[in-house]
């Protein structure tokens, strides 16, 4: 792998934030305000056993916790051996961390789905995300970059949940920043996977993760079709089975991939 000069970095680092700022930009000026709509909460599969509401969608969530966890335990024993460099850790450690408090953050809003719920399983989706974003910031651009941009994104994707919420309290609720959020990472993250050199070996396992969060939005969309055909699991249980498996997918990238070497 070539040896990238620190002013070819810095200047990653300056088209990646202008770029990213141009898109939200972009977004909030050609974009209309999009409202959450109320029929969202309205999920398929209602069948409740053992007492528990919604009992599919409730319990498919543990797996995010499950993953969270594992993720967690071999950061605890087998960083040394992980990571170039230590400081490397912390941005693994918010993802799996975010993924950890994700399982009982959802379970609790699809036991009584309404917009509070949703806020609290956002907040924890977006410690999730923008954990993985500053991975791969670290992992492309540096580990500085990574370090420094971490607090930033976290404050950016609690920033744009919170912002949702309180315009639904205020009756003018506007998902466009939420959206930014969710979607604006795949897109820099694979570019950065395109453009960018790595520091770590199988960076073929990144795209595999985004299949499965695509296939999971995918059969969240065929909700209802996906119960109706197979009468056992419906598109949102199944789209939790199919994010975990790309949260799984992840945590084996870490565990497998090798340092490669530079200059």
């Amino acid at each position: 792998m070539g040896f990238v000069s620190p002013s070819h970095r810095s200047l990653r680092h300056w088209g990646l934030a202008g770029l990213s700022l141009a898109t939200a930009i972009a977004v909030a000026l050609l974009v209309p305000p999009v409202p959450q709509w109320q029929d969202y909460h309205a999920f398929a599969d209602r069948r409740a056993w053992l007492g528990v509401p919604n009992f599919p969608d409730v319990v498919s969530n543990l797996l995010f916790t499950l993953v969270g966890l594992v993720g967690l335990r071999r950061l605890a024993v087998d960083a040394e051996r992980l990571f170039q460099d230590p400081r490397e850790r912390r941005a693994w450690t918010v993802f799996f961390l975010g993924l950890a408090l994700l399982g009982p953050a959802s379970a609790w809003y699809h036991l009584a789905p309404d917009d509070t719920g949703l806020l609290v399983d956002r907040l924890a989706m977006s410690v999730v995300f923008m954990g993985w974003l500053a991975i791969h910031l670290g992992e492309r651009l540096g580990v500085r970059c990574g370090r420094i941009a971490l607090p930033w994104l976290l404050a950016l994707g609690m920033g744009a949940v919170l912002y949702w919420y309180a315009g639904e309290l205020a009756g003018r609720g506007d998902l466009r920043a939420w959206g930014y959020v969710q979607f604006w990472p795949v897109l820099l993250i694979l570019l950065l996977v395109w453009r960018t050199p790595p520091r770590y070996s199988r960076s073929g396992d990144v795209p595999v993760v985004f299949a499965f969060y695509a296939a999971a939005l995918l059969a969240e969309w065929l909700d209802r079709p996906i119960l109706e055909a197979t009468g056992v699991f419906s598109g949102h249980t199944l789209k939790h089975v199919l994010a975990a498996f790309g949260a799984y997918w992840a945590y084996r990238w870490l565990r497998l991939r090798r340092p490669l070497l530079q200059g």
